[in-house]
This record gives C-alpha cells, structure tokens and sequence, in this order.
C-alpha cells in the first residue's frame, strides 16, 4: 500500500517546523507521516536531515529523506538505534535548515547556470558546497571567468524566484521548457510545476520538483570551480559558494 504525504515545502520551502501525525512504520524503520517539511531526495537534490521531536520532548534524528512506491510517499529514514514510533502518535518536525537552506542556494544557482549555458542537461548534482550541471556541448567554448562574471550578474540582479502551474498540454505545447536531454518530468497528474525566475518568467521557466530562494540574489557569491571534458560531447561545470580563487 503506498501512501500520500503532503509535501508543505512544495508551497513554502522556508518552513522548518511544523506538526505531523505518524500514519505508517516501514520494515524498515521508514517513517511516514501525513505531512512533512522534509524534502526527499529527487532531481538530483539530497533529501532533507532534521528531527522528529515526541511529545515527551525526546528527538528522533532523521539522517535521510526518501520517496517510496510513489514521488507522493515520503519516507524519513532515521539514524540507527532510535526509538520506534507509533503509527498515529503525534509528532514535529524540525528541519536542519542551515543545510537545507545552502541546498536551496546551491539549487538555484544551478538554474542560473542553465541560463549561462543553454544548452540540452545530461545530468546534475546538488550539494551543500560543490554542485556539478552536466550539458551536451560538443565544444565548450566557455572559460571559467566569463562563466561566473555571467552568473554573479544574475545574482545581483536579485531577479525573483516564484513557482507557477502549468498544465501537461501546456508543456506539451511548449517543449523547450524542458532542458534536460534524457529526463522528462512526470506527467498524467495535470499540473505541472515551473520554478521562474524573473519579472513574468522573464529570465528563465522550467520543470522541477525542488527547493529554491526568494530571489537570485540570497544565492550569494558563487563561482565555477571547474570545467570538466566528460566524453566526447558532455562538458561538466562545477559551482561552488564563495569568490573564484586566485589561478
């Protein structure tokens, strides 16, 4: 039997606590809530660390967030060795957000980067501290130095970050909306979900299930770390936070 969790971070990713009910424990020790701010790991984003806090006040540390039989089963994996809950016992949730807000900065950084480099995704991979967008690019052409000079005019331009629906014969219609090569987003559910960027989606629009900022401009410093030949066609761009270190 596969379960629906609310996702509350698909409508406000700046949540960090909220309250939940516990509806299912996995064989595995997998817990499953009703609603949860807990981002699970998809599209290349990590899920989200944190706590489960009991009514007696004593925490269940959550060391990953899944999905299950469906993307709509969100399951919290705790560390070992943690106490067993009871289906039906209430519970809050905490969400480590110094982590989980560098991944939202980091992610975004990555959409601007789509922009810098328009070119068809052939994979990507988001973390606290070195994110990697892979593009089919049969010559680069681009140096790390006029890569990042690019993207930190999109940071300080602090153009707003916002999500909008779209219909599946909305996409259909617009297939450019969809930048990688291999992957499509999940259809059949009659909503598709665009995270834009700009005054009316001026800058960039495209499909993703992840957390994001408000605003171009909470990314902060960032810079391509490198510049990777990944076979014949594939270029790998590496960002990380911070100014570009002297060559």
């Amino acid at each position: 039997m596969a379960y629906r969790t609310e996702a509350l971070f698909r409508d406000d990713a700046y949540l960090r606590t909220a309250d939940a009910t516990i509806v299912a424990v996995n064989d595995r020790g997998g817990i499953i809530l009703d609603r949860t701010i807990f981002y699970a790991t998809s599209g290349g984003q990590p899920g989200d660390t944190g706590t489960l806090e009991r009514d007696d006040g004593s925490l269940i540390a959550v060391a990953a967030t899944t999905t299950g039989q469906t993307k709509d089963e969100i399951i919290h994996v705790p560390q070992p060795e943690q106490a067993v809950l009871e289906v039906g016992e209430p519970i809050k949730l905490a969400v480590d957000w110094e982590r989980r807000h560098l991944l939202m900065r980091m992610h975004t950084a990555c959409h601007l980067l789509t922009v810098v480099c328009p070119f068809p995704i052939t994979g990507a991979s988001v973390s606290e501290d070195d994110s990697r967008v892979d593009f089919d690019i049969p010559d680069a052409g681009f140096t790390r130095e006029d890569v990042t000079a690019r993207l930190m005019e999109l940071v300080r331009a602090d153009h707003p970050v916002f999500v909008r629906l779209i219909t599946d014969e909305e996409l259909a219609a617009n297939p450019a909306l969809v930048k990688s090569k291999n992957v499509r987003p999940p259809a059949g559910t009659g909503k598709i979900r665009l995270v834009c960027i700009g005054e009316n989606a001026s800058i960039d629009s495209q499909p993703c299930g992840g957390t994001h900022v408000k605003s171009t401009g909470e990314v902060g410093e960032i810079h391509i770390g490198k510049i990777e030949k990944k076979g014949r066609e594939n270029r790998r761009f590496r960002i990380r936070f911070g100014p570009m270190p002297p060559a």
